[in-house]
């Protein structure tokens, strides 16, 4: 038969493994998530439901093999297509958290059946020939599609309608005739290398991937340059493609461990890269390069790579490849991206040393004289530059400096500017206007593009650190109806207080005239006129009861942390009002305090809300109040 009717006919193979990654990236990792955030499942709630299908993906991955002395391979895989399919369309209904977590287990169940058997059974589906390329071809193809503009800008619900048509399409797949038997032109490894060191090797680059993956979907900055607008993820998907494409010419003349050390390269390189936002393109370049490369592989090894073995010695390599590297290596990876933000540098290291054990491995068995004359070189190096001949290292960053780099890597600027519009309503609200010399003096100058909230140029002056602590932790707890995300994971490392520390910083010149000045504000007569104190017990529940009332979130969260615990507004007593003010002179005062807050305390103002807003708490205050006898 000739060589391209042989080809053509093994493309269920290509087919298969394309629908595959279709619905584990597309579904399982977009889909699903955006579903669950919809019906308010997320935090502890979310992570539970994500075990769930976590450990139904890890078990299934182990069992399957035990099965298919009594079911068929097609069979197997028909059931795992119709169990993803029946996941991915129950998501369109209104689930419960409990309901939730059977749909998740049941889409690792899926996922866990129909990988698994694809990759142990390959030459059923992609035939004797050229079954790397069709791999390949697959494996982009997904990948491709994922990237997809119309598929990956859809609402979650088509996304999983689309999944599970997939899964069907799929089914369909497998009744067509099977790919004429030939015999394999994947060449057996030179020297095979041992399954722990490929579970190795794989769970670090998985462990990369995912890491790298949840940074760039949970940083503005990064995601702007990486998955938004057309023309990225038109990019990406080439990349995926080609890179994809070029797996299978390099695990055919190079094996497979030169394969998976360029993917690790690729991948390193853009992890190493996410450190700063600025060179964060080059990143976006790397990162699907490197995925690609270690995917092909991931799914060929088993049937095409590894030795020659039985049909359950293949199951079983693959069953503890998906659930080791698979489940596991993702879960990890998500895992610190969630807890770091970031890859630290000796985690690269350490994934290196595993995946490219291999090739070192038979370095040193076969040039054992240059490995050691080359690791004796690199000690005398290593002594000599923090030795004798040592470079006198830069002073060590302050805590405001890398507070301003945090500020930077955490894409703060899209959001906050630092520019006081002058002759404008922003010099009584957030404080006196900074000089061009100053902001030239800025090394990069963060004056920002666009104002989502409030002007940070002198925040330092506004808000006390444990004010932008609680903030930071959970903003609309202490701003009312804030939309900014929570950045509380700054916490579990040193950055948090950082970037605290930084923003505490920020208070120039004109500061103590800008005191001066709110402290004779008054609201307009016409804002007096028509308060109105039941929209102000409505502001005062959103915006202030969380630290004035007894049971307030942030009063109980913060209490050993305030300067002083701010007073229970239903008893007192009240610290800046006295029995001996007129009642106008004491709404004026409660309202300058709701407007600009007390600086050099805890008590942040609410500048941003109108004249109006602000008498009618006043107004509202003065009602609840008991007569004023104490004051410190």
């Amino acid at each position: 038969m000739p060589r391209g009717k042989s080809t053509f006919s093994g493309w269920q193979g290509t087919v298969l493994v394309a629908i595959t990654y279709v619905h584990f990236l597309i579904f399982a990792q977009f889909a699903f998530l955006k579903r669950m955030a919809s019906l308010g499942i997320a935090d502890a709630h979310l992570k539970a439901v994500m075990a769930a299908m976590a450990f139904g993906g890890i078990l299934f991955s182990l069992l399957v093999p035990r099965v298919w002395k009594s079911v068929s391979p097609h069979a197997c895989l028909r059931l795992g297509l119709l169990v993803s399919s029946v996941a991915a369309f129950s998501t369109l209904l209104p689930l419960t958290l409990a309901a939730s977590f059977v749909v998740a287990f049941v889409i690792g169940v899926g996922l866990a059946v129909v990988t698994v058997t694809i990759v142990t059974f390959l030459p059923v589906w992609t035939g004797g020939r050229d079954s790397l390329f069709k791999v390949a071809l697959g494996t982009g193809l997904g990948y491709f599609l994922c990237n997809f503009p119309p598929l990956f800008t859809a609402s979650p619900e088509a996304q999983a309608i689309t999944a599970g048509v997939l899964c069907l399409v799929g089914i369909v797949v497998t009744l067509a005739p099977a790919p004429e038997p030939g015999a394999q032109s994947t060449p057996e490894p030179r020297e095979p290398i041992p399954f722990v060191l490929v579970l190795i090797g794989f769970t670090a680059l998985v462990w990369l991937d995912s890491a790298a993956f949840f940074i760039i979907q949970n940083s503005a900055a990064l995601k702007a340059v990486t998955w938004q607008g057309s023309l990225h993820l038109w990019m990406n998907g080439t990349l995926h493609l080609w890179a994809a494409l070029a797996a299978a010419f390099l695990l055919r003349r190079r094996g497979l461990s030169f394969t998976l050390a360029a993917a690790f390269c690729a991948l390193a390189a853009a992890c190493l890269l996410l450190l700063d936002p600025r060179p964060s393109l080059l990143a976006s370049i790397f990162y699907p390069i490197g995925v690609s490369l270690y995917s092909v592989a991931l799914v060929a090894y088993p049937s095409l790579l590894a030795p020659s073995a039985s049909a359950g010695e293949r199951g079983r390599r693959a069953g503890w490849l998906y659930a080791v590297a698979g489940w596991i290596g993702s879960a990890m990876g998500i895992g610190m991206g969630q807890n770091l933000g970031h890859v630290p540098a000796a985690f690269i290291v350490a994934a290196g040393l595993g995946v490219l054990s291999p090739l070192l491995i038979q370095l040193f068995r076969h040039r054992r004289r240059e490995v050691v004359l080359t690791v004796l070189l690199a000690i005398v190096a290593l002594y000599l530059d923090r030795g004798p001949l040592s470079v006198k290292a830069h002073p060590a960053l302050s805590q405001v400096e890398r507070g301003r780099k945090v500020y930077i890597s955490e894409g703060c600027i899209h959001c906050h500017s630092q520019y006081v519009r002058p002759n404008s309503p922003d010099v009584l609200m957030w404080g006196p206007v900074e000089s061009i010399a100053d902001l030239r003096a800025q090394h990069p100058p963060l004056i920002g593009n666009r104002r989502q909230g409030p002007d940070l140029t002198q925040v330092g002056l506004r808000r006390s650190p444990l004010w932008l602590k609680a903030h930071f932790c959970n903003p609309a707890e202490v701003s009312g109806s804030s939309i900014m995300p929570t950045f509380c994971f700054l916490f579990n490392d040193s950055r948090g207080d950082d970037l605290v520390a930084y923003l505490a910083s920020l208070h120039g010149q004109g500061s103590d005239q800008h005191i001066a000045e709110i402290s004779h504000w008054q609201p307009s007569q016409d804002a007096w006129t028509h308060a109105d104190a039941a929209l102000g017990e409505r502001i005062y529940h959103q915006r202030c009861a969380t630290c004035h009332a007894s049971d307030g979130q942030t009063r109980l969260a913060w209490e050993s942390g305030f300067k002083r615990l701010p007073p229970d507004l239903a008893t007192g007593p009240y610290f800046r009002l006295s029995p001996a003010d007129a009642a106008g002179a004491r709404l004026q005062r409660l309202a300058r305090i709701t407007k600009f807050g007390i600086p050099g305390t805890d008590m942040p103002g609410h500048e941003y809300l109108s004249d109006h807003d602000i008498t009618s708490v006043a107004v509202w205050l003065s009602q609840i109040i008991a007569q004023p006898t104490q004051q410190q």
